[in-house]
């Protein structure tokens, strides 16, 4: 049975519901931190099209699109309709694996539709992560006993008791938090503050004086508001600060006032002697002006120089949200006292010390940021008061989970409300450390994995407090719950059976699964492990009576294992025993796709989804899908990764391919005969994508589907010399296969008869107009196109975060007989700001003849389809309609140089003679 992803995938309709609304996930996403997430909306489009049929009839064929799209419409549209015929197509019923299930989002979609479903990851993290989205939240907990402690009430007895228990968990571990940690965050006038900034102060190398390092002095930018419940206009000059040093005393102090800066940071860009910039930030000493260049610094602070003290004290305002002002001697003295009572914690277990001690390894340097500043363990990235208020809520979350459990609640259901409790520890840690700036702009505590996964590091930080407001427990909690809320509304399906593995090694019967959907690694972008080794450092302490098979590691540093995880780790600095490398990837990956291939039926789907930039990556996949014994038979294009949380700028558009298990027994193929079925293939495809909507560049996404299913038909493609021909090979031939099927014309004229540099720049033109496209897109298309990327690159050159078909006015062409169509008419363009005649210059020196078709063809079809304000388009359009004018100036101009060439010639004879 042809499955719907092998035929038709609702593009369009993924890659609007992804950008916002149900589709984007940001409700099941914010639940646990994560560093990928596959919007809800391709999970569901994937899991749907893997498992329905596409009929021979083509009635049904509409027919069963039109469900999809009204499926893709919310969380359950159309769910009674979509489950009736998922069964039907599937009458011994279905089952979906995920062997990279991250925390969750495809087996979500599954399970959504009451469809069995196992989601398998390596890292222990994101198994937690799974287990709270997928699992918990569709088991009936109505059988459980009262909670021991808040409100007694009436119990529900449908999804809400999760809701309302969790709830009241979090609120007590908030209250016992508050009780603990009261003595180190001084009240002032009985309210707590918001949060405090920080800075790590180093000793001067000129004066000796120790100074903080501060980058930023803006803590509230100016703004006019409305007041608070009121419609009262407020005029706020904003806040900032700077540090005031008595060179005399050898004391700084700190100074805040409203309005701008009125100082330079302490942490700056600076000049040398000589007045060159000096790379990188430097920290001036403000006592007596000594610069202390980028490496001096971090020099001192990864010795263990850097201490930390507390600058700025920010309040709860309700006219203008957070007012800051200068920390007092009773908040200095309280955080002091943390630090005391951090050096007394006593250790969780005798293998478990208070404070983690598990190592940051070698080479992570690109990844833990901290480790350049001198963080050697995981205990080390966190101020004494952040440590400790870290290592009491641990200690509450395992002693609310003792109590939930000698009350008689089940274990299951601890684990559950223990792992909510410890979700709202990790999503606090996303926002602590030294990683977490004060965001000016949204009076926030910055992501710590801002940077695509990385934990960064910065010397000024915010540490966020007991009270109310963003990053702290109380508005954590409230947010987790809410969360679980909007899951457990209109609440149906089934859980998921959740299981901590490796994907090379799958514990499933042979041909147990009807349909594997998942979103591998790809290649060296994220080091999942590496980057949630903080988390798993402290979920150890919080939930290691509640989850010990979860939290137990052979790893000897404590860590995460990372033997079997597959990635290729970028390595910064010394890292001898780095074992993920590019061969330890592709061997790897070629071995879960292989598992995949077992666990699958004959009958069934293997849908990879993956998204790279560089073809070379792409070349590696296809070649371990073919390794594994799968055949790609449906390549899909979805807009699916801008904005996505660290998500990854690099890549715009991600691809949902359909695999098949390769019959037993192939015959080889024929190079020439393989390319005539892959042309013809995607030939007729382009006529069903036609009907179906797919925009031009989402057919040539797709077109590696088709060609992959042909070449899958053969064991291996030979060429003229008997030699295999690697299957990349057919890659930009399906995409030339779009280009001809298409049939684009320029002015009567077929694209083909043109030269391959301004069929480049045509097609591109044709697809993306002067919008701006991914960098990788222009690296497919060189492929297309059979040119190198230096061929090419100055049509298209960079724009913004992506690239641009480059505009005349900025192309600098040397024209000549030799010269392509497409830089004779960029040439003319920009000459016509000089007239008809400097337009004819053009021509006559590319050696062609005003009447030569070609020229006029292409300027035809550039003005048609850039927009009409575009200013290249308004000069074709000026010299489409004064073409007699062009020509005579054309005919002038070549007359002139015939008769220069004359006056020349004759010039020289005279010499001669002379």
């Amino acid at each position: 049975m042809t499955r719907m992803i092998e035929r038709w995938f609702p593009c369009a309709e993924v890659s609007e519901a992804a950008g916002a609304g149900w589709g984007h996930g940001k409700v099941e996403k914010t639940l646990f931190p994560w560093f990928a997430a596959r919007p809800v909306a391709q999970a569901k489009a994937a899991v749907i099209a893997s498992l329905l049929p596409w009929p021979q009839d083509e009635a049904e064929q509409l027919r069963l699109q039109g469900l999809v799209r009204r499926a893709m419409k919310g969380r359950y549209s159309a769910w009674d309709e979509l489950c009736t015929e998922i069964a039907k197509a599937n009458p011994e019923g279905a089952k979906v694996l995920d062997p990279f299930s991250g925390r969750g989002m495809i087996p979500l979609e599954a399970a959504r539709l009451a469809i069995p479903a196992f989601a398998v990851d390596y890292s222990p993290v994101a198994v937690l992560a799974s287990s709270l989205l997928v699992d918990f939240p569709f088991r009936d907990w109505s059988h459980e006993p009262q909670l021991p402690f808040g409100e007694e009430t009436m119990l529900p007895l449908d999804g809400q008791r999760l809701v309302q228990d969790t709830e009241t968990v979090l609120t007590e571990i908030g209250h016992r938090l508050d009780d603990a940690l009261s003595d180190f965050y001084a009240a002032v006038d009985g309210v707590r503050p918001w949060a405090y900034l920080w800075s790590v102060t180093l000793p001067c190398q000129e004066c000796g004086n120790r100074f903080p390092l501060v980058g930023s002095l803006e803590l509230r930018k100016a703004s006019k508001k409305k007041q608070k419940g009121t419609e009262v206009r407020l005029d706020d000059p904003g806040q900032s600060f700077y540090v005031d040093a008595d060179a005399v005393t050898g004391k700084y102090e700190v100074v805040v006032h409203d309005g701008p800066p009125r100082r330079t940071p302490t942490l700056t860009n600076a000049t040398d002697k000589s007045g060159r910039k000096i790379a990188g930030k430097s920290a001036v000493c403000p006592f007596c002006s000594h610069v202390h260049p980028l490496d001096i610094h971090r020099r001192l602070t990864n010795a263990g120089q850097g201490r930390d003290a507390l600058l700025v004290v920010a309040d709860l305002d309700d006219s203008v949200g957070k007012r800051y002002r200068e920390a007092l001697t009773a908040d200095i003295d309280a955080a002091a006292q943390a630090a005391i009572a951090l050096q007394n914690e006593p250790p969780f277990s005798p293998f478990l010390p208070a404070v983690p001690d598990e190592a940051i390894a070698p080479g992570n340097n690109n990844i833990i940021g901290p480790s350049i500043y001198g963080a050697r363990t995981y205990g080390d990235l966190m101020c004494a008061r952040q440590t400790l208020s870290f290592v009491r809520l641990c200690r509450i979350i395992g002693q609310v989970a003792d109590e939930l459990l000698s009350h008689g609640l089940s274990i299951d259901y601890v684990r559950a409300l223990s792992g909510y409790a410890a979700s709202v520890m990790v999503r606090r840690i996303r926002r602590s450390t030294r990683g977490a700036v004060l965001d000016v702009k949204v009076q926030a505590a910055h992501d710590i994995y801002s940077n695509q996964g990385s934990i960064t590091f910065s010397y000024d930080f915010l540490e966020t407090g007991l009270g109310g407001g963003q990053g702290t427990w109380q508005s954590l909690s409230s947010g987790t719950v809410s969360t679980i809320r909007g899951l457990s509304a209109d609440r149906r399906g089934v859980p998921v059976q959740v299981e901590r593995g490796t994907a090379t090694t799958l514990l499933l019967r042979d041909s147990s699964v009807d349909a594997v959907v998942t979103d591998p690694p790809y290649d060296q972008m994220i080091a999942y492990a590496d980057s949630s080794d903080i988390s798993f450092s402290w979920m150890k302490r919080a939930l290691f009576t509640t989850w010990p098979d979860l939290m137990s590691t052979n790893d000897p540093t404590g860590v995460q294992e990372k033997t079997e995880e597959i990635i290729v780790k970028r390595v910064r600095g010394e890292a001898p025993d780095e074992h993920r490398t590019r061969a330890h990837y592709d061997s790897k990956i070629a071995q879960a796709f292989k598992e995949m291939r077992r666990v699958v039926s004959d009958r069934g789907i293997v849908t990879i989804v993956f998204g790279h930039g560089e073809p070379e990556v792409w070349d590696r996949l296809l070649t371990a899908i073919s390794q594994a014994g799968l055949i790609m038979t449906g390549s899909w294009p979805a807009s699916t990764e801008s904005g996505s949380h660290q998500g990854k700028a690099n890549i715009s558009t991600t691809l949902t391919m359909a695999c098949r298990p390769a019959p037993a027994s192939r015959p080889d193929g024929r190079k020439a005969a393989v390319e005539a079925e892959v042309k013809a293939e995607v030939r007729s495809r382009v006529l069903l994508w036609e009907k179906s909507g797919l925009a031009p560049t989402d057919m040539l996404m797709a077109a590696a589907g088709p060609a992959m299913e042909v070449v899958g038909r053969y064991g291996k493609v030979l060429d003229a010399r008997a030699e295999p021909v690697d299957i990349s090979t057919f890659l930009p031939l399906a995409r030339q296969a779009v280009q001809e099927a298409m049939a684009v014309e320029i002015d009567h004229h077929p694209l083909e008869v043109f030269d391959a540099r301004t069929r480049f720049a045509l097609w591109w033109v044709r697809v993306y107009g002067r919008q701006v496209t991914a960098k990788s897109e222009l690296r497919w298309q060189a492929l297309a196109a059979s040119m190198g990327l230096a061929e090419v690159r100055d049509l298209v050159p960079d724009a913004d975060k992506g690239c641009r078909f480059v505009t005349s006015n900025s192309f600098e062409p040397h024209i000549d007989a030799e010269s392509s169509v497409i830089d004779v008419v960029l040439a003319m363009a920009k000459a016509s700001e000089d007239g008809l005649a400097a337009v004819g210059e053009v021509l006559v020196a590319s050696g062609r003849d005003p009447d030569d078709a070609y020229p006029w063809a292409a300027m035809k079809f550039l003005a048609d389809r850039l927009p009409d304000s575009d200013a290249d388009a308004i000069a074709w359009t000026r010299i489409l309609r004064n073409r007699t004018g062009v020509g005579s100036a054309t005919r002038t101009a070549a007359q002139a140089k015939i008769s220069e060439a004359k006056r020349r010639d004759a010039a020289g004879e005279q010499l001669e003679l002379g």
